[in-house]
């Protein structure tokens, strides 16, 4: 199994920061046809470890939606300064708590089978903690699986991080209602109080801070104040929820970041824990961050089909687009031959997408043109597998979830 190379010490000659490094790739599969999706086992090595380092001692969960490859899940969790998986749906942590012992999942659940699964399996109850910030959330489980006829069930509460700007407003992503201390406080009384279910954990995910870049070359200083302010405000509110919920139950975590975050985030004494995954796989959202710089672990290679114009190519495919609001910020990023450019009118398209560029001019029908995609982990919904590269060399190859004959959303 070449995931392995995760916990070697040695280092490759190429480095998988640098253009060179898409030549070595190209190279590796030049023996390979159609859409291909690469690992460069030596970038995910050194996003691995430079999290390790930006965590500062506080263990990393890992986030398996940024992933979807159970594989880099194992290889990242093998490694000292990672413990635990945030998953993303109830069948998928149901799923994996047959091999891990340590699931907590990012979001509630309304799955109705998966809940039952779970009542009816004492074992995965003791592996997986349900995330909730309403107690409807409970008394749909308690339908599906009265607490008398079920194991104790772990839960922890999703507390907004978001910030309550004067005049801005909400800046953060809209998840939990729960924002005050004493509002995420009496849910906890509510929970603790309640029959088959024991609260073991918080979690707050400041998206304003880890999902927005600071280093893009515009509006950076607007960003860069809003995170400090952000950042001063959460602190001292995420110490008062601790201080609160720790005086209902014995918890065992508090989760907080993510990617772009780690260096706060593991600086708050309140958190025993951040939570990163896309930085293992480093989708181009994550460029424009002053603190950090991440190698292009994993990428997809398409084939020239056409020239419809000297400074044009045509390649078959690209059209995969990620989730979010529809800016050109989710179309995949062309990475190399450098200097192509999606057309304005046409952008990534369903079969093929045109692009524009002087490289353009010396690409032949089928060569390869490399796209990098937005976010880490949704690249594995169009794939069922990752071929592994390491400098000019396939090593191996993982199956994704999709490759497993998984699809959980």
């Amino acid at each position: 199994m070449s995931l392995d190379l995760l916990t070697d010490t040695r280092t490759s000659a190429s480095d998988p920061t640098s253009p060179q490094q898409w030549e070595a790739r190209t190279a590796a599969i030049a023996h390979l046809s159609g859409p291909v999706a690469t690992i460069d086992v030596d970038a995910l090595r050194h996003n691995a470890l430079d999290m390790i380092v930006r965590s500062a001692g506080v263990p990393i969960r890992v986030a398996s939606k940024s992933i979807r490859v159970r594989e880099v899940l194992d290889a990242a969790l093998a490694l000292p300064g990672y413990r635990g998986i945030l998953a993303f749906t109830l069948p998928e942590a149901l799923w994996l708590a047959e091999d891990h012992d340590d699931i907590v999942l990012g979001y509630p659940t309304a799955d109705r089978a998966a809940l039952a699964a779970l009542a009816a399996d004492e074992r995965a109850a003791a592996r997986i903690t349900l995330m909730v910030d309403d107690l409807a959330q409970l008394d749909l489980l308690d339908v599906v699986a009265p607490p008398a006829a079920r194991p104790v069930i772990r839960v922890a509460i999703d507390a907004d991080a978001s910030w309550r700007a004067p005049v801005l407003g909400h800046l953060g992503v809209r998840r939990s209602p729960v924002h005050e201390p004493a509002e995420v406080a009496a849910l906890g009384r509510a929970i603790a109080a309640r029959p088959g279910y024991a609260l073991v954990g918080l979690m707050m995910y400041e998206a304003q801070i880890a999902g927005q870049p600071d280093d893009t070359g515009s509006g950076d200083g607007v960003v860069r104040w809003m995170q400090r302010r952000s950042g001063d405000e959460l602190r001292e509110r995420r110490g008062a929820i601790v201080a609160a919920l720790r005086e209902v139950a014995d918890l065992e975590f508090v989760n907080g970041g993510g990617t772009g975050s780690l260096e706060y985030t593991s600086a708050d004494t309140a958190v025993t824990e951040t939570t990163a995954g896309s930085g293992l796989l480093a989708g181009h959202l994550f460029d424009g961050y002053r603190a950090f710089t991440l190698a292009p672990a994993a990428a997809f290679a398409l084939e020239v089909v056409r020239r419809p114009a000297p400074d044009i190519v045509t390649v078959l495919g690209g059209g995969w687009i990620a989730s979010g609001p529809a800016l050109d910020s989710r179309q995949p990023l062309p990475a190399w031959p450098e200097g192509l450019r999606t057309l304005d009118r046409e952008g990534a398209g369903e079969v093929q997408t045109p692009l524009q560029g002087a490289a353009a001019r010396a690409l032949s029908i089928g060569d390869r043109v490399w796209f990098r995609h937005s976010k880490s982990g949704e690249l594995a919904e169009r794939v069922d597998r990752y071929h592994l590269v390491s400098g000019d060399r396939v090593v191996g190859e993982s199956p994704t979830y999709r490759g497993e004959g998984k699809s959980f959303l």
